[in-house]
């Protein structure tokens, strides 16, 4: 954690120049917006994730509820939100200066990043590709607590076959806020917009991708508070001390404010 995110300014760095391709004058100011998204990241938004760490922690050893759920969903929400509009605002005003090589350059890469999530996320059969959402779920979940026994194992299955597939759904998502981030840039109205447009990504959602979406959510849940009512002293004690400890490092990282 403290090794990645010391590292972020530079990763921010190298992403944006591989989108946008800047040049000249434009590089340096970029480096200096990601400086200062860094600073303000470092001083108001680790903060609030320690709380959020430290919270979710005592809630994990006392056994979760709807409510946790719901609580963290709409809390990584809010906190992604609020940096998106903060990181937003810094490069906007760059944004609009861009010339139409570099506007190229951004359809190509947003092309290879769409074949990329075409591989990952719709090749296969719908069995296929629920059996590698059990794959990935499971992963995830060990991560947090250890080895599942086959019957948590079992809940996952039971949770990718209940649940709607909705990469076909998110594939479209995607390549309209492509569309639109393309025209809003190629229009010079970032300055005006793009901060607005990056918060509200869901804002103009399909009635078909909404109820997928509710349903697919309320899925996971289910499956989250199934598995925690199996959960052993051992993996519940394993999650909460993951969520301290990633309240340790914010902790850490939001001393260092050189």
């Amino acid at each position: 954690m403290q090794l990645g995110y010391n590292s972020a300014d530079a990763l921010l760095r190298w992403r944006g120049s591989q989108y946008f391709d800047f040049q000249g004058e434009q590089s340096g100011l970029y480096a200096d917006k990601v400086s200062r998204f860094m600073r303000w990241h470092r001083t108001h938004a680790l903060p609030e994730y320690i709380k959020v760490a430290e919270d979710a922690a005592r809630r994990i050893e006392r056994g979760l509820s709807r409510a946790d759920l719901e609580w963290g969903y709409e809390s990584a929400r809010e906190h992604v939100k609020t940096a998106l509009r903060a990181g937003a605002g810094e490069v906007a005003g760059l944004l609009d200066q861009l010339e139409p090589a570099q506007f190229e350059n951004l359809e190509r890469r947003l092309a290879r990043d769409n074949r990329d999530f075409a591989k990952e996320q719709l090749e296969g059969t719908s069995d296929e590709r629920r059996k590698k959402r059990v794959k990935r779920t499971v992963e995830r979940l060990e991560d947090w607590v250890g080895d599942l026994s086959s019957a948590q194992i079992e809940r996952v299955r039971l949770y990718s076959a209940r649940a709607p597939l909705i990469a076909e759904l998110r594939d479209h998502e995607r390549k309209q806020l492509q569309r639109g981030l393309l025209a809003m840039l190629k229009s010079r109205e970032a300055g005006a917009r793009l901060a607005e447009f990056t918060v509200h990504w869901d804002r103009n959602r399909t009635p078909e991708f909404e109820r997928a979406n509710r349903a697919h959510t309320e899925e996971v849940f289910s499956m989250l508070l199934d598995l925690d009512r199996t959960l052993t002293p051992a993996q519940r004690e394993k999650a909460a001390r993951r969520m301290r400890t990633f309240a340790a490092d914010f902790a850490e990282l939001a001393r260092n404010t050189e």
